[in-house]
């Protein structure tokens, strides 16, 4: 019988507030399944969740706690479309592609939000997202995009703010134009993983913590083993997203870990009247390397910014992004930072999610690229949806390409590193 002992989180806000949750046994026996699921991210949570609805006997390994990756340790936004704009999408792939991929991303929205709701998942989920533009020649740029999205894509949930209104609405004048957003917002994104493993366990998955896999033998009835037990399933889904590397060498190929951080201020009296983004909305802006804020219940700011593209995190995370947090909000330079942490994410050449079938028994979904609060829990689902048969929505995400990452395994690092650093620099000029 598998023992359960009292596991931590990695500390951050997140872990701090996230209430009474569940701990699950590790794996030390070998078990049988339909499914083996390999990662307690969204993707692999609802993936889980969205089989065990249709009868479909599933278990899922973690080698943390459920949430213990990106999921749990995210800026928490949910945007609208896809992590490309439908600018891009268009030129790349036509207009009716990009509709479709429009679509994906409102069903995506759509799936959390009734996620929810129907398994009343108290996650602190509050509409409104603000992008601001960070440089005067995008100004025009953020007003063309808007008016695409309402007459193209007959998509009405946006409002433009001048510089005025923007600042007013950010509390701070350091941006020059933007958009809100009011079919966006932001959540919890902990309270969310957690709800989530309850749901798919109360629907009759197995979830298995302190469970790595480290190896998944290819067989006809494939096997996926950890160091004290194993799986043998008809259908292994690998949903790891940045935790997943040496598991599938073709996967590896594709996808690039990388670090991003967030503090977490002292309360200021954030998302309400007269202070930083009194309507309560969450920002982001338009740089290449992101910064994303928002508001948390009890008036703190969580800020986002900056990354790193080792395995090691800075030594001292508070500061690393308060520095970022300087250049947005001057007047914060002395606020007092309760908690900071980072997280490890996946990224791809061309920020398109890689979801498909990759062997003839083997799902993937990983490289979600920042966009992973809407798109991993509907990538699951659709994950879900094939193996029962219907592979619509897998196929629409299995034409999107995912070039390898040049370099090859040993210097995929160093060069994603120096490209993304090189646009970083672009952001400051």
């Amino acid at each position: 019988m598998a023992v359960v002992t009292h596991r931590r989180d990695p500390p951050s806000w997140y872990a701090e507030t996230a209430g009474k949750r569940d701990d699950y046994p590790a794996l030390d026996n070998d078990v049988a399944a339909d499914v083996c699921i390999v990662g307690g991210g969204y993707a692999g949570l609802s993936a889980a969740l969205h089989l065990a609805e249709r009868g479909i006997d599933t278990v899922l390994l973690e080698a943390e706690r459920v949430g213990y990756g990106a999921s749990g340790r995210n800026g928490g936004q949910l945007h609208s479309g896809q992590r490309r704009d439908q600018d891009w999408l268009e030129e790349k792939f036509g207009l009716d592609m990009a509709r479709r991929l429009w679509s994906a991303g409102e069903d995506a929205k759509a799936l959390v939000i009734d996620l929810i709701a129907r398994h009343k998942i108290d996650c602190d989920l509050r509409f409104g997202l603000i992008h601001a533009a960070h440089k005067p020649r995008y100004v025009d740029d953020e007003r063309h995009y808007m008016e695409r999205l309402i007459e193209t894509y007959g998509y009405h949930k946006l409002d433009w703010l001048d510089r005025g209104e923007l600042a007013e609405a950010l509390g701070t004048d350091v941006y020059y134009a933007g958009v809100r957003d009011r079919g966006a917002g932001h959540l919890h994104p902990l309270k969310f993983a957690i709800g989530l493993a309850r749901a798919a366990q109360k629907a009759g998955a197995r979830i298995f913590e302190k469970s790595p896999a480290v190896a998944v033998e290819q067989r006809a009835s494939p096997i996926v083993r950890t160091a004290s037990g194993s799986v043998r399933a008809a259908t292994v889904v690998l949903a790891g997203n940045g935790y997943l590397d040496g598991i599938d060498t073709d996967l590896d190929a594709r996808v690039l870990p990388l670090n991003n951080y967030i503090l977490a201020t002292d309360p200021i009296g954030a998302g309400r009247a007269g202070g930083i983004l009194p309507g309560g909305e969450a920002a982001s802006d338009s740089r290449f390397v992101i910064y994303y804020w928002r508001p948390s219940p009890d008036g703190r700011l969580l800020f986002g910014g900056g990354e790193t593209y080792t395995r090691e995190f800075p030594a001292d995370i508070k500061r690393f992004v308060h520095a970022h947090l300087r250049r947005i909000y001057p007047a914060l330079a002395d606020i007092p930072v309760s908690h900071a942490w980072g997280g490890t994410l996946a990224i791809t050449v061309n920020r398109l999610p890689y979801v498909r079938r990759i062997g003839k028994a083997t799902y993937a979904a990983a490289g979600f690229s920042g966009q992973g609060v809407a798109v991993a829990p509907w990538a699951g689902k659709q994950i879900a949806e094939a193996i029962a048969g219907n592979t619509g929505g897998l196929d629409l995400l299995a034409r999107l390409p995912c070039p390898r990452l040049p370099g090859g395994k040993l210097l995929r690092w160093p060069i994603m590193a120096a490209g993304m650093a090189f646009h970083a620099l672009l952001d400051r000029v």
